[in-house]
Formats: structure tokens, sequence, C-alpha cells
């Protein structure tokens, strides 16, 4: 998203403002609120902290006379930019019951109608960086919205449906085989015009020996091999952190899956379905990504290995775990005040996946994209891709 015109920056604007509140259409009232697990956070909280962004960057610095829409959102809706003052704790955003859901419309609907009045002004480029870079902030909470609402839905026992036929899991390779890599020096990062966030930056050289990479993804019916072989009771597959993970919370298979009745079952966003063999796998984390690579006798990608490889993949279905920690790039620096909170610190005990998924937002993957996550976690739409 290469935004440089007034008009294009305000279309951009509304196109991804719009978006959320799509995502959220299908939702009653009762579902904006729940937080089941510390690393959900409630669809309502979202549409908030999204909005809080702009105010908070944008409309109270640039804005002459903006009207702060209630001090107590500050308070509510930051996430972890400790520049900005204190917020709630991570863990209590579900019992934020108050304000309500409609409160929280109206103060999108009120910074919206301020940030149009902004954006009809001459703003400079360091300004119109920041927007931009609000925007592709939302675009992230609206894949963490997708996959946020499906923890909170797939784990209530009715397993409810989210809206018919979206399903997100049932899609499928489009090749099969392996593509021969030859060693050499390779460049690593963003370069070239259009928006990437900072830990892209810092373009590098790597050198990789030779590897073969798998074209496809691994599926459904080559998991299930795995877990039938006894994939999940043989600790010579396992990270010791990853069995410790896996006796601790006696783990037997992906997350949302289900066996009834002698068949392994998933729920989808469009409710619980038979699990499709031949669809691409996803919802597992790196300890299980790992140790599928160690059963099939194969390992996973660098993040340098996947990049280079990505120019000729076809990916964008799952994040695909690399075996890369997240780490800055050489000559990485974090831009001051609370903007640089936003990547850097984070740059410890992470794992980096690379691509994007079906729940990412359009305009929002790029071969360079790092997302990170802890190598526990697996209520993403997570995949595996495996090299020998």
């Amino acid at each position: 998203m290469q935004l440089t015109e007034t008009t294009a920056l305000k279309e951009a604007y509304n196109s991804v403002r719009k978006y959320s509140e799509q995502i959220c259409s299908p939702l009653e009232t009762e579902d904006y609120v729940p937080q089941p697990v510390p690393f959900v956070s409630p669809p309502k909280w979202h549409l908030a902290h999204s909005t809080w962004f702009f105010e908070t960057f944008l409309l109270k610095k640039y804005l002459g006379g903006y009207q702060e829409y209630d001090p107590d959102f500050n308070y509510l809706f930051n996430s972890y930019y400790n520049n900005v003052g204190d917020r709630v704790l991570r863990t209590d955003r579900g019992n934020v019951t108050r304000p309500t859901t409609k409160a929280v419309y109206a103060y999108r609907q009120h910074v919206d109608r301020c940030m149009e009045e902004l954006l009809d002004q001459d703003l400079d480029d360091q300004t119109r960086s920041l927007v931009e870079l609000g925007l592709h902030h939302e675009q992230q909470h609206q894949e963490l919205l997708v996959t946020d609402i499906k923890y909170i839905l797939g784990h209530n026992p009715l397993f409810p449906v989210y809206k018919e036929g979206h399903q997100l899991v049932n899609s499928f390779n489009a090749e099969s085989g392996f593509m021969q890599v030859p060693e050499g020096i390779y460049d690593i990062g963003f370069m070239g015009d259009g928006f990437c966030f900072d830990n892209e930056l810092g373009r590098h050289k790597v050198y990789l020996h030779d590897f073969e990479i798998s074209k496809s993804l691994v599926t459904n019916e080559e998991y299930i091999d795995f877990m039938e072989s006894g994939g999940y009771e043989d600790f010579n597959l396992w990270l010791d952190e990853g069995w410790s993970w896996v006796n601790e919370n006696k783990v037997n298979a992906p997350m949302y899956w289900h066996k009834i009745h002698g068949a392994w079952h998933y729920y989808t966003l469009g409710g619980l379905q038979q699990v499709n063999p031949k669809a691409i796998l996803s919802h597992v984390n790196l300890f299980e990504a790992s140790a599928f690579a160690q059963w099939k006798g194969m390992r996973l990608p660098t993040e340098f290995e996947w990049e280079v490889a990505s120019v000729n993949l076809d990916w964008g279905q799952r994040w695909e775990w690399t075996n890369s920690a997240y780490l800055p790039y050489p000559g990485f620096t974090k831009a001051a005040g609370a903007v640089g909170e936003y990547n850097g610190k984070f740059m410890i005990n992470q794992m980096v996946l690379r691509g994007a998924s079906v729940a990412t937002s359009p305009e929002h993957s790029r071969k360079t994209y790092r997302n990170f996550f802890h190598a526990n976690e697996r209520w993403q739409f997570t995949g595996i891709r495996l090299v020998k």
C-alpha cells in the first residue's frame, strides 16, 4: 500500500476502518466481550485499541483544537506503550464490560470524523507515514480479530457458527514436490518504495548452503499419519520444551480438532466440520512443526531460506514457522518514543513466521514481512513447510 495522494490516503483510511467493522458484523453483542485466555483480546478491545492509536499518535498531536473523546480510554485501550502511560493489564481486558460495545462504535465514529478533518490538511511526510503505520497496525489487529473471534467461539461448548460457509481452513496446495535452491550469497530484507515495518529494515547479505524446499505445505492427511504413528507419544521427536508442553497440556492433535465417533472434526468459523484430509494443515505451534519435521527426517526452513525461495513458491495460505529466532537485522534502530516500542522490544524468546494467512488483510503481505510468536502459540492460522 503506497500512499502518495491525499485522496488515496483518505480512501485507504476509510477502507481499512470499515473492514474492521465488517469482520465484527456477524457478532452478537455478547461476543464482543469475552477473553477466555490471556493471549486472546475481546473484539471490542481490538476495535477500541486500533482507534486509540489514531487518537493518541495523530489527532492529539496534529489536529488543532482536538477534544479527547474520553480521558479514561487512554488507560483502557493502550496495549503496551509505556511511553504513553499506565494501562489495564492484558489479562483484564475481558473485565472491561463498560464502556459498552455501542460506546466503542461511537468512539470510532468520533475519531473517524476528526481523522477526515486531519487528512484534508496539507500533511508533511512524517505525519503521512504515521497515518500509514496506523493503517497497517489496524490491519494487524484485523487478523487478530479473526483469530480471536475463532478462539472465543471455538471454545464455546456449542461451537456456534460465526458466518455460514466461512471456513478459512479448507484451502489446498497448488503444487507438489521440492524446489532446489543453490548455495550462494543472497540479499535479505526490505528494499524499495512502499511501506514496511522497521523490523524488515537493515538489508544485508547472508550465505546459504544449497537446500531443497517443499513447494507445498503439510496437509491434514500427512499430519494425521504423524498422529496415528504415535507422534505425540514419542519424546525422541520433540524439543525438550515441546515435550513438556505436550505432557503438561495433554495435547494429541492440532488446536480445534476433536475426535467424534472415531472421526476427526475441527471447528471452523462456519461451524464444526469433519476434517478434510487434503486441506492444508492449520493451527499448529513451533513445537508440533518441529516434531513433524523430525518425524519426516527433514527440518523447518530458516527465515532467510524462506525469503530467498519465496519468489518461486505459492504462499499466503498459512503463516509458516521458521527455525529462526526473532532478532534484529544488522543496523536495526528503534525509533524514539512510543513508536519505537512497536517491534524492537519483543525481540526475545520468539520465533519468526513468514508469508501470510487466509486471515491476513488485503494488501498486508510481502515476502520480507516478519511475523513473530512464542513457540507454544497456535491460535493463528499457522502451517508447516519442510526443507531437506
